[in-house]
């Protein structure tokens, strides 16, 4: 058992976030995502909602500088889930980019990790790109 570690971060997740270099990117994914579609490292955390998972991995991995956070662009501007994801991921709406379905999907194939969440309501996914720990 170690202490200050989020209860949500497993020791498999933790083991790929701290795999990931500068600019590698993990997607957290709704139930609903393909996640393994290229065969990138992937995790399922079933019981775990987006806002909840993108918390705790905010609390070990630092933002890279510059817009580090992708959306998956809606219809009708934000959804309220995606606005909960981006106060998770310490970001406005204006600190993430909002890409086009197709887009999205392409940057979250070439993503490093990708967290399959519970999250059942539409457009519960995002991307964060690791930036540089600093001390």
């Amino acid at each position: 058992m170690l202490t200050g570690v989020h209860p949500l971060l497993t020791g498999e997740l933790l083991w790929r976030l701290d795999q990931m270099g500068h600019s590698d990117a993990v997607v957290v994914t709704d139930a609903h995502f393909p996640a393994r579609r290229n065969g990138q490292h992937s995790l399922v955390l079933p019981a775990v909602s987006a806002p909840d998972l993108i918390a705790a991995i905010r609390t070990v991995l630092p933002l890279d500088s510059g817009v580090a956070v992708d959306l998956m662009r809606t219809p009708d501007g934000l959804t309220a889930l995606q606005h909960e994801m981006l106060e998770a991921a310490g970001v406005g709406a204006s600190g993430a980019d909002q890409l086009e379905r197709a887009e999205f999907y392409a940057r979250a194939d070439a993503a490093f990790l990708a967290v399959r969440t519970g999250e059942t309501r539409p457009f519960g996914n995002l991307i964060l790109r690791k930036g540089l720990v600093s001390n």
